[in-house]
């Protein structure tokens, strides 16, 4: 005799399979596509996964939400993007790599990025909100000033991040690309030689602060 449980069950698994199968196909077009640069919307997601409109938004509620969960499957761990200055004590050096790596990533899936920034804008603290892979990188870059600036006055060391958030982030780069008409390269260059400025800046100001000569990082 047949088991029944087994039997009713065996549907029910293979539609879960099945749902999931085509939630994996939705997400990795939406990735390929965002690979590309240029706008990408959900009609022509679906066609990639070879599934309706419909179909897609019955597993993603909007575009938006689609993206983010599609770009944070891509996002590096800050130890992969700073693997080339992992030796380095040099806050300024390490937060000039971290942005560059940063805006290059923006810059790459530029026409995704500016879709989740309109869909925060017009829906602040919903559902879609972006990945925030600068606060990670930020984090990272910092942490050699975590017993130093970090203990002595971690309020100047919060400052920083925040201005250091607010400078490396795709807002600022776009912007200058929309409204200044500047080459993307040449506002990636000036955004990384300020935020190095910026670290500097910081550091030399607790320096001064603690009445110490600020240490020779160019060797």
């Amino acid at each position: 005799m047949p088991d029944t449980a087994q039997t009713a069950s065996a549907p029910t698994g293979g539609r879960v399979n099945q749902k999931k199968r085509t939630r994996d196909a939705i997400l990795r077009a939406a990735a390929e596509l965002m690979a590309t640069g240029r706008e990408v919307t959900m009609p022509e997601i679906a066609r990639a996964a070879l599934v309706s409109e419909a179909t897609a938004y019955r597993y993603f509620p909007d575009l938006a939400t689609l993206l983010r969960e599609a770009m944070a499957d891509q996002l590096p761990e800050p130890s992969r993007v700073l693997a080339e200055v992992t030796d380095s004590v040099d806050p300024a050096e390490r937060v000039a790599a971290a942005t560059e790596y940063l805006l290059r990533h923006v810059l790459a899936r530029e026409g995704a990025v500016r879709a989740m920034i309109a869909a925060t804008i017009a829906r602040p603290g919903g559902s879609a909100v972006r990945p925030g892979l600068r606060y990670g990188l930020i984090d990272a870059a910092l942490a050699p000033l975590e017993d130093t600036l970090g203990a002595e006055d971690p309020a100047a060391l919060a400052r920083l991040k925040l201005g250091l958030a607010a400078l490396v982030g795709a807002e600022a780069l776009l912007t200058l690309i929309d409204q200044r008409g500047l080459a993307a390269d040449d506002v990636i260059a000036g955004l990384v030689d300020t935020a190095a400025l910026l670290t500097r800046a910081a550091v030399a100001e607790h320096h001064r602060n603690a009445g110490r000569t600020l240490p020779d990082t160019a060797d």
